[in-house]
This record gives C-alpha cells, structure tokens and sequence, in this order.
C-alpha cells in the first residue's frame, strides 16, 4: 500500500523552508533517507518556483510526497497561469535553473497543467531493500 502526505504552503518565502522540512520529516518517518538530498533540494526548488511563478496572491501552493516501496513521487501544484518554462534558460542568464537542476538529480520530471494551475513533478527511484 502506497504512503502518503500532502500539505498546503502559504504564499511566503518562510514557505520554502517549511516545505523542506515537512518533506524531511515525512522520509525520516518512512525511514527513506537514500535520497534525502536530491529530494530535499527539488522541494526547494520547485517550492520557490511555484512562489515566484505559479502562485498568486492570497492563495496557497501544495507538496506532496507520495512512496510506493520503489518510487518515491514529489509534486508540488500552484494555482497560477504562468506555464512551465519550455527551455532551458540562456548561458549567460544569473537565474532559471532550478528545474534543470531537478532534472539531473531526480530520475524523472514532468508538468502536468491542469484547468486551474499546474503540478511539477519528479520521481526518484529508492533503495526499497533497506
């Protein structure tokens, strides 16, 4: 059976790091620690991009951190209307990079866009044996 948690952020900068620990804590509890890091990092990134571009004022953006004995699901939705960026930002540009980064170190990234926002998401593969 799958494990499951969900937690709504507020629209803040604070939020970031609540979300990291709320993440955290949800592996510690689960005992899933092999990929603390990559995980840790992409709820970082993908929180702040959701604060910068996917949430609009007054509302509120989603984590949610699904396992399911091999793959670990983190998806973090927004309720704005500012899309996903289609490309990687220019070689010279000093921000734009977060969700390459989530892309290197997660085993698989995509956005889902919905009626009303959009969720990003990344999968990691665990080490389900320890």
């Amino acid at each position: 059976m799958p494990w499951s948690r969900q937690r709504r952020f507020p629209r803040s900068r604070a939020s970031v790091r609540a979300a990291r620990v709320f993440v955290r804590q949800a592996l510690a509890d689960w005992d899933r620690l092999d990929r603390l890091d990559d995980v840790t990092l992409c709820v970082s990134e993908l929180a702040t991009n959701a604060l910068l571009h996917g949430v609009p004022p007054g509302r509120q953006y989603c984590v949610t951190l699904t396992f399911d004995g091999s793959l670990l699901r983190l998806a973090v939705r927004d309720t704005g209307d500012h899309p996903a960026p289609a490309r990687p930002p220019a070689e010279d540009a000093c921000s734009g990079r977060g969700l390459q980064l989530a892309r290197e170190v997660s085993d698989d990234l995509g956005v889902t866009e919905h009626v009303v926002g959009k969720t990003v998401w990344v999968v990691f593969k665990t080490d389900a044996g320890s």
